[in-house]
């Protein structure tokens, strides 16, 4: 098997503490040995192999996971973007449009438009990514989302619990009904996972747990967006039913974090719609003090989200959410394979899965001290490097 050695690393992030200095197991003057897709060795710089990729004395780290995006709709909304930086508020009602443009739009429309998304993510240094439907909200267009997702992952949410479309207004039951019915039973053998919107102007609880349980039946893992636009029920919701993961955490009280906290369910965190929507940012700090398992992701959607770049939201839950460097690098990472319950990705130690990025910097602190600015030098994934 041809080799491939990323020799010459100044300071290289594995993201396990036994391997090296500090929890971010940092080894230095480094050399990452790659055998096919798969890491094979760690070793001091120097190190032998067929091929060799100069990371000449740069920092590497392990690929961004990012473990909560929208990636596949049409259609724009930069209007209401406008109109909440004027002050309107965000609502989830905003959903509906992007509903209608992608129902419209054709299958070669949208696998175009995901591809260039994906595309830009990879050169942010996204190298593993989760896809949620959602802006089809019927059983075709739900379908067709959900496998389009699966040409560039595999991990695909079926999302039909994202809101409830105008030819349900007034019969949210029925819509329910169809989610956990036709559309799940169409979507459940193209996607991993099923994800509910729990919050006040989506889905209430009980609607959730009927979409949560049937997802389950249908053999997905389960996935929770929660407590976003206030304290609400999320939280528990997907602490009870044993939730990978449960995402946004804006507002957390202290039964939230007590509930997280001892369960393997981790929150994740999405500062880029904090930003995007001007609602507060979550208490990341109170949060991991406390010992609640934490990821960072992007959200990327039209609507209160519209960036493929994890640096930046790095950037913000270190200087908006109180997290350290180290913890927000991490939660970029390790936390998104966490958040998604693979052992495979956000790290770099035999075995793993070969996803890295040199950055254009000798340390990895630059992702917050120099913001905006693109630091992604080259990405490895599964052992490929990308052009």
């Amino acid at each position: 098997m041809t080799s491939l050695v990323v020799d010459n690393i100044g300071l290289l992030v594995t993201n396990i503490p036994e391997l090296g200095e500090g929890p971010l197991g940092i080894v230095r003057d480094a050399a990452l040995v790659i055998e096919g897709d798969r890491v094979a060795a760690i070793e001091q710089a120097g190190a032998a192999g067929d091929k060799r990729l100069d990371a000449g004395g740069r920092c590497v780290i392990p690929g961004f996971v990012d473990s909560h995006t929208h990636l596949v709709f049409a259609g724009d909304r930069a209007d209401e973007f406008a109109a909440r930086m004027s002050g309107r508020p965000y609502e989830a009602g905003g959903i509906r449009v992007t509903t209608e443009a992608t129902r419209n739009a054709s299958d070669a429309e949208l696998r175009e438009l995901t591809r260039r998304r994906r595309a830009e993510g990879l050169r942010a240094g996204i190298t593993h990514i989760e896809i949620k439907s959602g802006y089809g909200l019927d059983i075709e267009t739900e379908r067709r989302l959900c496998e389009i997702a699966g040409e560039f992952t595999d991990d695909v949410t079926f999302m039909g619990g994202h809101l409830v479309p105008t030819e349900y207004e007034g019969r949210p039951n029925d819509y329910v009904e169809l989610v956990c019915g036709e559309m799940l039973a169409a979507c459940a053998p193209l996607a991993k996972w099923i994800d509910v919107f729990c919050e006040r102007g989506a889905f209430d609880p009980e609607q959730s747990r009927a979409i949560l349980e049937a997802g389950r039946r249908a053999g997905l893992g389960l996935r929770v967006h929660g407590n976003q636009l206030g304290p609400g029920p999320g939280v528990q919701l997907a602490v009870e039913l044993g939730a990978a993961s449960v995402d946004h955490c804006t507002y957390l009280e202290d039964g939230d974090i007590d509930a997280l906290a001892g369960s393997d369910t981790v929150a994740t965190f999405l500062p880029a719609t904090d930003f995007s929507t001007r609602q507060p940012y979550p208490e990341a700090r109170r949060a991991i003090d406390a010992g609640v398992n934490v990821a960072i992701a992007t959200n990327t959607n039209p609507g209160s989200s519209n960036t493929t770049s994890m640096s930046f939201c790095i950037a913000l839950a270190v200087r908006d959410m109180r997290m350290t460097m180290e913890e927000a690098l991490a939660a970029g990472t390790l936390g998104g394979a966490n958040a998604l319950r693979r052992d495979d990705l956000g790290r770099l130690a035999p075995a793993t899965r070969a996803d890295a990025m040199i950055l254009d910097s000798a340390s990895y602190a630059d992702l917050v001290y120099r913001p905006g600015v693109p630091l992604v030098a080259q990405t490895v994934v599964a052992g490929e490097v990308s052009p």
